[in-house]
């Protein structure tokens, strides 16, 4: 008898990260795709992943795959950059047809060769990201004349993590990074980094406007949509909103706090230990 083809597009969405800075992800995901089903993981537990070494990185992706798997998602977004630069071939490859694996760097780098062709682009993100040269060796590979100017920005996510933003010791951090030689004369600056969104407007005030800040949650999330589309694994509407489900590998009051700031509404997470 011949088997029927199961239906992957009522399956969830996996989504993971080194911490909550993801949520800007998923909450784009969320505002742009309401009929998808979410599911997120947080690795609380070894954040930031900015500093670790690409094989912890690869091993804690690995795991966290594992569980997502498990959920039987028909879709994994690696919602951090430093775990994209470090983890996405090995993952997709671990994954192989069990499930599509997506990353954010590839649909910034495609905006950026439409829309920056010939000009100067600013990039921040962690250590890794920065030093990993993904994005150079990308953007490069585009052959658009786009000259890319990157920073490492280490005090960023730990100071988001901490609830330091729109304030006066994150604006003093933040212009002390912008103003590096490394960042002049630049038309747009890649948010190179999931957290960095909660910064955006702290950004483009410094910038009044004379430089692009480009927030790569929304054009992850619309990467997703035309990719879900064109491979009819996009959730049919129904009158019902899904219900998505948030795991942290290590649980803190502050983390829930911070999750309703990045994801935009109250959320509840689920401690579940990646090693036991």
């Amino acid at each position: 008898m011949p088997t029927s083809t199961p239906d992957l597009s009522t399956r969830p969405i996996g989504v993971f990260d080194s911490g909550i800075g993801g949520l800007t992800v998923a909450h784009a995901v969320n505002k742009m795709l309401p009929h998808e089903r979410l599911i997120y993981f947080g690795d609380t537990a070894h954040l930031p992943y900015g500093d670790k070494s690409t094989a912890a990185i690869q091993a804690y992706s690995i795991k966290i795959c594992d569980l997502l798997l498990r959920q039987h998602c028909k879709v994994i977004l690696i919602a951090c950059n430093s775990a994209s630069a470090a983890a996405y071939e090995l993952v997709r490859e671990y994954v192989g047809s069990k499930a599509r694996v997506l990353n954010v760097i590839d649909p910034i780098v495609e905006h950026i060769g439409q829309a920056y062709a010939e000009r100067n682009v600013g990039l921040i993100g962690t250590k890794q990201t920065v030093n990993s040269n993904v994005y150079k060796k990308k953007i490069d590979d585009l052959d658009a004349g786009v000259q890319l100017q990157s920073l490492a920005t280490p005090l960023l996510v730990p100071m988001i993590e901490e609830g330091f933003f729109n304030n006066t010791i994150s604006d003093n951090i933040i212009r002390a990074y912008l103003n590096n030689p490394e960042l002049s004369n630049i038309d747009a600056l890649v948010l190179g980094c999931t957290h960095y969104p909660l910064i955006k407007e702290q950004i483009a005030d410094i910038y009044q406007g004379k430089v692009q800040v480009l927030d790569a949650s929304d054009v992850v999330a619309k990467h997703l949509k035309k990719y879900l589309e064109d491979n009819h694994l996009a959730a049919k509407p129904t009158s019902l909103a899904p219900v998505h489900h948030f795991y942290v590998s290590d649980f803190t009051r502050s983390f829930e706090e911070s999750t309703r700031i990045f994801f935009g509404q109250e959320v509840h997470l689920e401690h579940y230990p990646l090693w036991e």
